[in-house]
């Protein structure tokens, strides 16, 4: 689940009420067959509004995830889920998902296993993926749609940015400009 909604920037809320029938290939990049496009339909709701919709693609970087989801659909999902049952993350009760209290624990469970910063919460994998789109080069409105914002400011607070990338962007500043020096003709 974890790694769901890291690789595809999900909420807490909105990786736990998927759903199988959320998942759906997209023709324009077939190589992820039926995990190409996350519906997600459990979005982050404005105060009085249902619940905003919105379809993530899967992009390269992270399409190992659709090999984990595949293994999770295929050997993992029937051990829990009733018959007739369409949750991605069925419960041991069968039927139902997995409540956000659960989640939220075993991705504490996992950090601390891991031995990560306790300031590490569930949210830090949706603040990861945004950093890392943005970073691999990806358009800032691509990650804005792709993580169900409605405003770009929302998206760049989400942006911790690595020292490394900020220099990469620095020295290609300044290779442009030293080109457009060398390249320039005098009158």
């Amino acid at each position: 689940m974890m790694k769901t909604a890291y690789a595809w920037g999900l909420r807490r809320n909105e990786v736990r009420m998927l759903d199988l029938v959320d998942l759906a290939a997209n023709p324009a990049a077939r190589q992820f067959g039926e995990a190409g496009i996350v519906y997600v339909r459990h979005g982050k709701a404005m105060k009085g509004s249902p619940p905003k919709r919105r379809s993530v693609l899967t992009v390269p970087e992270f399409g190992w995830a659709v090999g984990c989801l595949d293994e999770w659909i295929v050997e993992g999902r029937p051990r829990l889920a009733a018959p007739g049952a369409s949750w991605l993350w069925p419960s041991e009760r069968g039927g139902h998902t997995v409540a956000a209290n659960w989640v939220s624990s075993m991705f504490t469970e996992v950090r601390k296993e891991a031995g990560l910063d306790d300031g590490l919460d569930f949210h830090s994998l949706r603040r990861s993926y945004v950093t890392h789109l943005i970073e691999d080069g990806y358009d800032a409105f691509f990650v804005q749609q792709q993580v169900g914002h409605e405003h770009g400011s929302t998206t760049s607070i989400y942006t911790g940015l690595s020292p490394d990338y900020r220099a990469r962007v620095v020295n290609d500043a300044l290779a442009r400009t030293a080109k457009a020096a060398i390249t320039r003709k005098e009158p």
